[in-house]
């Protein structure tokens, strides 16, 4: 690893730290807090998706959309408006809407065949800007003069990686460049994803063969075809399957790559130096 104890970690002039972890532990949160302090730079993966690698995809269906309409489609055939996303730190919206869930397109699902184009798509563009983390680095550095690194990834980054290959290559790229930190959750963490992800179900993005399995299995338990798949109904069938299916992932991540923080840990960490204390206590203990 990057920085192999505590003591190494602590007077390391330059700190490059990659967390990872399921959407909605504290990851982002995190991030910002490092970043307001002014000395972090905030490389965020779902950011860069969004702005340079998926950005004419998204851009693109939005146009789509709107030729249907006839009073748009005659200004945008002659130029005279312009149509884009507004991707921010904040707001990702665009990404969710465009990934989209399968299923009846009366409900605003995609057909199947859609939907797993768009999947295809979205790993390519998160594997390469998982690989894009050392050019952030040293363009912070270089251009910026900030001397922390922090990357934070998407929740999908374990289904791109194989973390038992010692020669991964985006797991060996990362791990070269910064400490691998996988912010693990409780059971009380783990249920209230899943009781948040059932107000307000959102896209995922899924590693083909689990996506393939749960669907066949979906349909097979509710009698139906793809048409009559309410898109809601099966991505929050599949949220917990999910989650179980990265768990095991995410902690063969950590033993290989990295270590491991406990989200309630971090939850309380408000300062930089309070991160970096935690981050401490985990080296030591690994």
């Amino acid at each position: 690893m990057l920085y192999d104890s505590a003591e190494s970690w602590l007077a390391a002039p330059r700190k490059r730290v990659v967390l990872f972890a399921m959407s909605g532990l504290g990851k982002t949160h995190v991030s910002n807090m490092l970043r307001s302090d002014g000395d972090w730079f905030h490389y965020s993966i779902d950011y860069r998706i969004g702005t340079r690698y998926m950005g004419e995809y998204i851009a693109d269906n939005a146009k789509q959309q709107a030729m249907k309409v006839p009073f748009l489609r005659d200004l945008l055939m002659s130029d005279s408006i312009y149509i884009g996303s507004n991707i921010t730190f904040h707001n990702l919206a665009a990404v969710s809407a465009y990934l989209g869930k399968p299923g009846a397109q009366a409900k605003g699902g995609l057909p199947m065949a859609t939907y797993q184009r768009r999947q295809e798509q979205f790993a390519r563009a998160e594997k390469q800007a998982l690989l894009d983390t050392g050019y952030f680095i040293d363009r912070a550095d270089a251009l910026y003069g900030y001397p922390h690194f922090v990357c934070d990834t998407g929740g999908s980054i374990c289904e791109w990686v194989s973390p038992e290959d010692p020669a991964d290559p985006i797991l060996s790229a990362l791990s070269q460049q910064c400490l691998m930190i996988w912010i693990r959750g409780s059971e009380a963490h783990t249920e209230e994803l899943i009781r948040r992800f059932d107000r307000a179900p959102k896209p995922m993005a899924y590693q083909p063969e689990f996506l393939l399995r749960v669907w066949t299995e979906y349909l097979a338990l509710k009698g139906c075809g793809e048409s009559e798949v309410d898109p809601d109904d099966f991505i929050r069938w599949t949220y917990a399957q999910a989650l179980a299916h990265r768990q095991p992932r995410y902690e063969a991540m950590a033993r290989n790559w990295g270590i491991t923080v406990e989200a309630a840990d971090l939850a309380g960490a408000t300062t930089p130096a309070a991160f970096e204390a935690v981050v401490a206590a985990a080296l030591a203990a690994r």
